[in-house]
């Protein structure tokens, strides 16, 4: 007999708030909070899911809702959910959870999605030092396929991925997570010479009951005071997985993700149509709801059999990621070159988050000149399918790093020629990415050598 359709274990209303689900969402990582469901290994589910915004970001003519949004709310995650196996046991601590990708998309009706860059006061980005207005540009779906209106004469097909798909941390593990940022935010501005360069603050998002949603934990309890007190943000990927913005988890995917609590109880969230390895802009994926349909099965002790902890304790380990085998082809490629010297002329030693950024900066600079913006092309690359590399680590004092750009995505040739830049009616500089005024006083970078 052919199996069924997908059991829904997460369903979401587009109509109702993130906490007016009838299944409650959560946005924090912490072990008490309880699962809202439970699943089998070997059966076949449907977790759906609200943008990571939880629909603050909307379908209009304005970028007030990026440069406004509270970030203390996001992620909005489905789950927690348990994995038990086929005789009701439990995954445990020192399991490995596989979770199989078999389909995913966006919401039926909803098929649409958004990339932006956050006010530098606010959240800001990977650049947020040459762009500091918050900016946006909306996306929509032709079944694969995408488009924006703000950013004419650019069509490609979309690498969908959950970019949040992790387990919950035990309270060990917690605490080791919240120590260590903790010292980075008091400490790392005196400590850290990466600061001299990159300009997103705060360092790292520290737990806060702003913002805080636990999901079946009731809300004005002192359970949910002790929890929102010291639950972990989601922003950053951690040893449970996370936030990791993997663009290529799409269909066919396995992920291997380490077990620290009784039942796994993993969560997921924060769907991409589509993304560029870095998601420069920080709000930088095609951005939208969705759905996932799932397997899962536990190896048993299987972090002990697979994982090498990277640190000081068994806690210190990272999940395994396979790669499913659907995504888009294709052939031809213009590739920017990064070395580690920052926009001033400083040399910097190995450095490949510099030396990444430089080629960035370049491959932006260079595709302003058939008639785009800088602020259109910085959204493009945080959310077209480009591929990242750190190209050289040993040669001293450069990291290479390169950005490939895939030429087919334009309705233009954008390779270099003998003949001067092209121009033309294929060439399109309106309409311009929705954008507010940076009302901040921060300096803002520029590179002398730069085109305007």
């Amino acid at each position: 007999m052919a199996p069924g359709t997908p059991k829904l274990v997460v369903p979401i209303d587009l109509k109702k708030k993130p906490w007016e689900q009838k299944v409650p969402l959560h946005n924090r990582w912490h072990p008490h909070i309880p699962a809202v469901t439970e699943v089998t290994v070997g059966d076949f589910f449907r977790v759906e899911m609200v943008d990571w915004t939880g629909g603050v970001i909307q379908d209009n003519d304005s970028a007030m809702d990026v440069k406004s949004i509270n970030l203390s709310t996001v992620h909005y995650l489905s789950g927690p959910i348990r994995v038990v196996d086929t005789d009701g046991i439990p995954a445990k601590p020192g399991d490995l959870l596989a979770v199989e990708i078999c389909n995913l998309g966006p919401l039926p009706g909803d098929e649409w999605g958004y990339t932006a860059t956050f006010d530098r006061e606010n959240g800001g980005g990977f650049l947020t030092d040459h762009f500091p207005c918050a900016t946006k540009a909306i996306w929509y779906f032709e079944g694969i396929y995408t488009y924006s209106p703000q950013i004419p004469g650019v069509r490609f097909p979309g690498l969908t991925h959950p970019g949040i798909i992790g387990t919950a941390p035990s309270m060990e593990l917690l605490n080791v997570w919240n120590e260590r940022e903790r010292e980075l935010e008091k400490n790392g501005l005196q400590s850290l010479k990466l600061c001299d360069v990159l300009h997103t603050r705060p360092l790292a998002n520290l737990p806060t009951a702003e913002g805080c949603h636990l999901g079946l934990v009731k809300a004005d309890t002192s359970e949910w005071a002790n929890i929102a007190s010291e639950a972990a943000r989601t922003i950053p990927g951690r040893e449970n997985g996370g936030n990791c913005d993997i663009k290529n988890l799409s269909k066919g995917s396995k992920i291997y993700l380490p077990v620290f609590v009784e039942g796994a109880n993993f969560s997921t969230g924060d769907m991409h149509f589509s993304q560029g390895d870095g998601e420069v802009s920080f709000c930088g994926a095609i951005e939208m709801s969705g759905f996932l349909e799932l397997k899962c099965d536990i190896i048993r002790n299987g972090m002990r059999e697979y994982l090498t902890p990277m640190g000081p304790t068994p806690l210190h380990v990272n999940p395994i990621f396979e790669i499913g085998p659907v995504e888009p082809r294709f052939s031809e490629w213009l590739v920017f070159e990064g070395i580690s010297v920052d926009e001033s002329g400083k040399q910097h030693y190995l450095d490949a988050t510099v030396a990444y950024k430089r080629a960035v900066l370049n491959a932006i600079d260079y595709l302003s000149r058939f008639g785009y913006s800088k602020e259109q092309i910085y959204l493009l690359l945080s959310c077209c399918p480009c591929e990242g590399r750190i190209s050289g680590i040993v040669d001293s004092p450069n990291a290479c790093a390169t950005l490939a750009i895939p030429t087919a995505i334009f309705d233009q040739d954008i390779r270099p020629k003998s003949s001067k830049v092209p121009v033309g009616p294929r060439v399109v500089k309106k309409p311009d990415v929705l954008k507010c005024t940076y009302d901040g006083n921060l300096p803002v970078t520029k590179n002398p050598g730069g085109a305007t």
